[in-house]
């Protein structure tokens, strides 16, 4: 009978062959998927993945899975919403039929299709409209300049006019024979002299670089006009906005004229043509005006029929994308599976929980059902020698504390999770370093609202900050309620003290403001700290000598609880040279030195020192003076009588575990091993014939009778029977390895068990700075606003003051003074803690599920 699974130690695994039909194998992998509780192993490592038996269906969804991200996209640049995927039925996201997917994929190929060619004919026409608008400013810019030459030349006229030149006049007036205008005069003059002029737009930022190529390649001979485009242009490749200048060129000669335009389309410049002539130039204009117009209007239908394709795409993208995301991830299981051709059979091998095998052979005949095939699908269990992986299973609450111990390594199968204890004892340290009750309150309050908003919280887009916050709300809140706890404990909120019950101090009114307090006869505060201990001249030497000796307590009690995990591991394992070679020496050398100094702290709390007559001795120098001069008690220091016997029987006995730690476990496996050897017994290595999951029935079902002597439990279904499978091969016994890994363990406990007691210190030092910190906090901003004079400006003061102080507690007491808590707390478990007792040698489970699919690579 299967034991219930627990958090103390990871769940029983079974190695299981499923033998199912070829009809319904894509139907029975969705199902399992859907179930998230099996590890498939791989078949067919040694088979490429182009020869492997779905190759096809996988590129065809691969396909498909392309045409969904291409809509993607397209819906992004237009910057169209996809509906989320929490808004569909969980029927609607289930694993459809197969011939449901070969409609999507039809569909996904006539939408690709139609909305290609609508994008297409959107970036043509835009690209178009982008050319006519570049070709208008051309017109507006080169014919602005024409008409100021124009211009210049009659003003050239007119002086020619007034005066005394009449050689001029005729000249001119020969010239002008014949001609029609000014400009026919202009464009006779340019061909005259064999002048022409190129035109076009450029990119600003290339216009410096075009200028200088052009002055160097043409030695000057040149004249360059250039103005800004005022309007921002679209750039229908990369729907980038580009701004861009208009020039006109003139050189002379037809050869110059070719180089000017080889290097303007080299820097990427457009040309476009402009005519000299006036009313030409208008004709064009006019002509760009109407064309730009036509384009606009045809530009907008295309643009609404694109958004109207995309907006229905985008109703159903995200359950496209989901379903296909689930069917690849079936066929790339199914590609793990053999395939016996002669029974037409799937065959495969999983890792699962042993007492969800009764809910898999239940989903499987749902299948079956379904299906209305008589031939059921098989689940044999496999007799192996193959190390099972770690399954610690989680809930809510749990899952971030198991992450926590999950982050610095898997624990070894069936070994006591440190997730369980980690659930009390990390918010607890957490919290005696972050001890104040306004503080955790805020924690409590801000864990409290993820946990209650955490459905709709769960669904939004989180950045990577709060998405570790709303991951660990659970942890958050633990932390907040213990600190809320050592709070009231060390009588702290915000700095400040609670007075809830009558001090057991009273101070005489002579002397004041320096008194000196005395204890009420027999009265004691009730609960904490006494909140009398608050504001006096030694309240810092009281609280340091208090938290640093429970500290080292608390210390004593987290690592001993964490050495006893390895006496449970040790039994659980039936390894009894691992609790005679190591728990019991390393329990008695641990608790002989600082058990006994644990006792020391306890007892001298407990001894009134004052009526005794003197001073309290030195727990540190004893400790000291116990190993340099074992048996002296210098006079003075003495706690109890009989001190000196009892420390040097500590001492003798300590010494004494370090060999038996040594060579105790050393020796007794080179013993075991000469025995099993003279005895002629082999190794698990050394087992014979492999049985293998393709072989014929007869054979295994006889091997296994002689093996186990026992039938298959599913022998009456006609199942194939239990088998047997070869595992790892474990390495021979060297005696010289053992005993080097048995030093290292003996050298890395005696000297841990100090550096981690001193290890433990911290929790006095980060509490003494936080309590610090938040007084010197309130001492800078809320304390200066009490102290004011009253009035109008003493209450704007209190606003602003509580305001940077609200803000400063947030973000330095509450958020990078918990960090640093946190962590601290964090290593305390890693290494304090779990090497008493964690091997941390398992194999994690990687189970076949949709939901862990969907959570590593989500679809918004």
């Amino acid at each position: 009978m299967a034991t219930k699974d627990t958090l103390f130690r990871s769940a029983n695994m079974s190695l299981t062959q499923f033998y199912i039909s070829n009809e319904i194998g894509r139907e029975v992998v969705s199902s399992l998927g859907e179930l998230g509780i099996v590890q498939f192993r791989d078949l067919n490592a040694d088979t490429t993945a182009f020869q492997r038996t779905f190759t096809k269906e996988i590129r065809r969804l691969d396909n498909v899975e392309r045409q969904l991200r291409y809509f993607r996209s397209q819906m992004e640049k237009e910057g169209i919403e996809m509906r989320s995927r929490f808004d569909f039925d969980d029927d609607m996201l289930s694993a459809p039929q197969a011939n449901e997917i070969d409609e999507l994929a039809e569909r996904a190929q006539q939408l690709e299709g139609r909305v290609s060619s609508l994008n297409e004919s959107y970036e043509t026409l835009k690209k178009r409209e982008t050319e006519l608008t570049e070709w208008r400013w051309v017109l507006k810019e080169a014919g602005g300049f024409f008409d100021r030459a124009h211009g210049q030349t009659d003003e050239i006229r007119q002086s020619i006019d007034d005066d005394d030149a009449p050689l001029l006049r005729n000249a001119e007036a020969e010239e002008g024979h014949g001609m029609n205008g000014d400009a026919d005069r202009q464009q006779q003059s340019f061909a005259v002299m064999n002048i022409g002029f190129v035109s076009g737009v450029i990119p600003r930022e290339r216009l410096p670089a075009f200028e200088r190529i052009l002055w160097r390649t043409l030695r000057g001979n040149l004249y360059m006009n250039q103005s800004e485009i005022p309007e921002v242009l679209i750039n229908p490749e990369n729907n980038e906005e580009v701004r861009k200048n208009v020039f006109v060129i003139f050189a002379h000669g037809k050869e110059i004229i070719a180089k000017i335009r080889k290097i303007s389309e080299s820097l990427g410049a457009d040309l476009y043509s402009v005519d000299e002539n006036s009313d030409l130039r208008r004709d064009q204009i006019h002509e760009v005006n109407t064309r730009l117009s036509d384009l606009a209007s045809v530009l907008r239908n295309t643009k609404n029929t694109l958004d109207a394709e995309l907006n229905a795409i985008a109703r159903s993208l995200a359950a496209w994308l989901i379903v296909i995301k689930k069917e690849k991830a079936v066929y790339d299981t199914l590609n793990r599976f053999s395939y016996d051709n002669a029974r037409k059979t799937l065959i495969a091998e999983a890792w699962v929980p042993t007492n969800s095998l009764p809910q898999i052979r239940a989903t499987l005949q749902d299948v079956n059902d379904r299906a209305g095939l008589s031939v059921p699908t098989i689940v044999n269990q496999i007799q192996t020698n193959k190390t099972p992986p770690t399954y610690n299973k989680t809930n809510k609450f749990t899952e971030g504390f198991q992450t926590i111990i999950d982050a610095y390594g898997t624990a070894k199968y069936q070994e006591v999770n440190p997730g369980l204890y980690t659930i009390v004892t990390f918010p607890f340290l957490f919290a005696v370093m972050f001890g104040d009750f306004g503080h955790g309150t805020l924690m409590a309050l801000a864990a409290s609202a993820m946990i209650y908003w955490e459905r709709p919280l769960s669904r939004s887009k989180q950045d990577e900050l709060f998405a570790m916050a709303f991951y660990g709300r659970y942890i958050m809140l633990m932390m907040g309620i213990f600190s809320m706890f050592t709070g009231l404990v060390y009588n702290d909120v915000f700095s400040k003290s609670f007075t809830p019950f009558e001090s057991a101090w009273e101070f005489p009114e002579e002397g004041r403001p320096n008194v000196n307090g005395h204890l009420k006869g027999s009265y004691r505060y009730p609960f904490g700290v006494d909140w009398a201990w608050h504001g006096s001249e030694n309240d810092l030497l009281f609280s340091n000598s208090m938290k640093m000796k429970l500290s080292i307590l608390m210390g004593w009690a987290h690592m001993t609880f964490a050495l006893c995990f390895s006496a449970v591991n040790a039994r659980h394992f039936k390894s009894p040279i691992d609790l005679w070679g190591n728990f019991i020496p390393g329990m008695i050398f641990f608790q002989a030195i600082f058990g006994y100094l644990a006792f020391c702290i306890v007892y001298k709390f407990s001894i009134d020192w004052q009526a005794a007559g003197r001073n309290p001795p030195s727990l540190l120098n004893m400790l000291i003076q116990m190993f340099l001069s074992p048996g002296n008690v210098a006079p003075g220091e003495q706690l109890y009588s009989g001190q000196a016997g009892l420390q040097t029987f500590l001492v003798l006995i300590a010494v004494v575990q370090v060999p038996i730690m040594l060579f105790l476990k050393p020796y007794y496996l080179k013993w075991q091993h000469q025995r099993t050897t003279a005895q002629g017994y082999r190794g698990i290595g050394d087992t014979s014939d492999v049985t293998h999951a393709l072989d014929d029935d007869e054979e295994p079902r006889n091997r296994d009778q002689q093996t186990n002597g026992r039938p298959s439990q599913d022998s009456d279904e006609g199942a194939m029977i239990t088998e047997n499978i070869q595992g790892e091969e474990h390495e021979e016994f060297e005696f010289s390895e053992e005993m080097i890994h048995q030093v290292i363990h003996t050298i890395e406990f005696c000297l841990n068990c100090v550096s981690h007691t001193a290890s433990y210190l911290r929790l006095w030092a980060l509490s003494l700075a936080h309590q610090q910190l938040s007084v010197v906090l309130w001492n800078m901003t809320l304390s200066n606003a009490f102290t004011a004079s009253p009035g109008v400006g003493q209450v704007i003061m209190i606003v602003v003051t509580f305001w940077f102080w609200f803000c400063l507690t947030i973000a330095v007491l509450c958020v990078m003074e918990g960090t640093s808590a946190m962590l601290h707390s964090l290593r305390l478990h890693w290494v304090e803690a779990m090497s008493k007792h964690f091997i941390g040698d398992g194999v994690t489970f990687e189970p076949f599920s949709f939901k862990i699919l969907l959570e590593e690579d989500p679809v918004e």
